[in-house]
């Protein structure tokens, strides 16, 4: 169950990515389907972990490594419908904030207040993620401050204190649950 376990975790690493091109649909259910799913392999992935004997040599390595590349890939998924559900529009786009594309044409998203937040998004959880994985569970005081005192300028605008608490909160759960997978698996 071990070698199962890990796979799983492996393919959590992988299954976001598969289905990234249905989360950029601007649809309710694909995203919050594509969410779910996640959620759920990772959850049976920390229940096999647990039930199963360790995890050693290669396969701990294999299975810390899957569970840092997981937290980044998956997360952005879940955090899309925790803002969906927050009432915060996730499909807004941070990545062109002046709203051309390279072509000249006009972008269809609409600006966020939070500019960087996708990209910052991947190296909080893969911070988070490597934090735990080593055992060094204070860098996550490290990465909230840095991540905290470099936003606060933007906080101020409209719906920004919003985006940035359940951005941050589901983004970080996720990193932890995806370490505490290869911490089930390793112990």
């Amino acid at each position: 169950m071990t070698g199962t376990a890990i796979a799983l975790l492996a393919a959590l690493a992988v299954f976001p990515v598969a289905l990234h091109p249905l989360t950029r649909l601007h649809r309710v259910i694909p995203l919050t389907v594509a969410a779910g799913s996640t959620l759920a392999m990772l959850g049976v992935a920390a229940v096999l972990g647990a039930t199963a004997g360790p995890a050693t040599g290669v396969g701990l390595h294999v299975a810390q490594c899957a569970a840092v590349v997981a937290a980044v890939t998956g997360g952005g998924t879940v955090v899309r419908s925790l803002l969906l559900l927050g009432g915060v529009d996730p499909w807004t786009s941070d990545a062109n904030p002046d709203g051309v594309s390279y072509d000249g044409a006009g972008d269809d998203d609409v600006e966020t207040p939070l500019r960087g937040g996708r990209i910052i998004g991947f190296l909080e959880r893969a911070g988070v993620a490597v934090t735990l994985v080593v055992g060094w569970p204070e860098g996550l005081a490290i990465i909230l401050a840095v991540k905290g005192l470099a936003r606060y300028p933007e906080l101020r605008e409209a719906h920004a204190g919003e985006q940035f608490i359940i951005g941050t909160f589901g983004s970080v759960l996720y990193a932890v649950a995806t370490a505490g997978a290869a911490y089930l698996i390793a112990h």
